[in-house]
């Protein structure tokens, strides 16, 4: 088992990560690595890759593409430190591969905290067209160091659940797909034994919280256009985990993640996994709502006896801290929806409680 408290990189907490909160990490670290700018983003920020290891299997890794999508990033700190130690699994991965790592590849957007670029581009639909600097870099790395494996690493909302079940989906793993048919191909296979594999791994951490995103075909999409050209690609998304907006947990699931997938390839013993087993992982749903309200008539006589209000929260930056501002996204029914936090108002003690959450009851006025 590993000891993740004894690798995690405590400097870099927070949902708000820029280059310049990484910079004196990527600063300290041994000669192990070799840190270079390999580019800079439309307004000069530098873009940097961190490279690691010797052996003959070339994998590329690139976070917050969307600069807003961050707990990938602290993961891979947490991954840097552990690829330090003398673990045999580190010395594994030394030995067998050759790792790129570019920890922040939309400086502009992660400092505006935004998901798309200066130009209000998204680079994950650019990669076809390459109009934009940011697109470039990656696109040149890429062909530079011509990888056996990529690993793009996302965030996604709240609102994501695993099947139809009540569990939220903590990550959630795709393999791209290489064409509008979703064809079965040999790099989509390897790519699905790796997550089989990182699958089985996360099981014994969260259970039933891992899922599977859709991979209907978008050419524009870096993922899918690696995949075209016969990578085996992997997104990663960092998900929720109960009580953890922060997403720190979500940020250690990743680690493990990222350890077991990397260790995987370098000992080549995916081939005990097939796409079965990838399928088996349940598609994500979209039927969790941040907060979920019942019985709101109970409040205020202007909302319908039967209806149930969803609320999700908008993330905005405020003073270089991410805060969480609440909003009623639907009412109705809801009746197959879950919420993180749930509230019934024909029960005393969460009737009591709501209405201690001034922010949410000043949005129910």
């Amino acid at each position: 088992m590993l000891d993740y408290n004894a690798i995690k990189e405590e400097s870099v907490t927070g949902r708000y990560i820029t280059h310049h909160k990484i910079a004196p990490f990527l600063d300290n670290l041994s000669s192990n690595f070799i840190v270079k700018q390999i580019g800079e983003s439309v307004k000069n920020n530098p873009i940097y890759s961190i490279e690691y290891g010797n052996g003959d299997i070339n994998i590329l890794m690139w976070s917050q593409m969307h600069g807003n999508e961050s707990t990938t990033t602290r993961a891979l700190l947490d991954f840097l430190n552990f690829l330090d130690t003398d673990h045999e699994i580190a010395l594994t991965i030394k030995a067998s591969c050759s790792l790129t790592i570019v920890p922040i590849l939309n400086p502009d957007g992660a400092e505006a905290y935004t998901r798309v670029n200066a130009n209000l581009v998204d680079l994950n639909r650019d990669a076809q067209n390459l109009t934009q600097p940011e697109s470039l870099v990656l696109r040149n790395l890429y062909n530079e160091i011509q990888p056996h494996f990529c690993y793009n690493l996302h965030g996604q909302r709240t609102i994501f659940n695993v099947g139809k079940s009540p569990k939220p989906a903590t990550i959630s793993f795709l393999t791209p797909s290489q064409d509008e048919e979703r064809s079965i191909t040999p790099s989509r296979i390897r790519s699905m034994q790796i997550i089989a594999t990182m699958n089985n791994a996360l099981q014994k951490h969260i259970p039933h919280q891992v899922g599977r995103y859709d991979d209907s075909f978008n050419a524009n999409c870096v993922g899918d256009t690696f995949q075209m050209l016969n990578t085996p690609t992997i997104l990663f998304e960092a998900g929720h985990y109960h009580n953890d907006y922060g997403r720190e947990f979500t940020r250690e699931y990743i680690f493990y993640a990222l350890v077991s997938g990397t260790h995987a390839i370098g000992l080549k013993n995916y081939d005990g996994y097939s796409d079965k087993d990838y399928f088996e992982i349940p598609e994500n749903g979209k039927l969790f709502f941040d907060v979920l309200i019942a019985n709101p008539h109970l409040i205020d006589v202007k909302f319908e006896g039967n209806a149930r209000i969803g609320i999700l929260y908008k993330e905005v930056l405020k003073d270089n801290t991410v805060c969480f501002e609440p909003y009623i996204a639907e009412m109705g029914e809801l009746a197959n929806y879950y919420g993180h936090s749930v509230y019934d108002c024909s029960k005393e003690t969460d009737l009591k409680e709501l209405k201690k959450e001034s922010v949410l009851m000043q949005i129910l006025k």
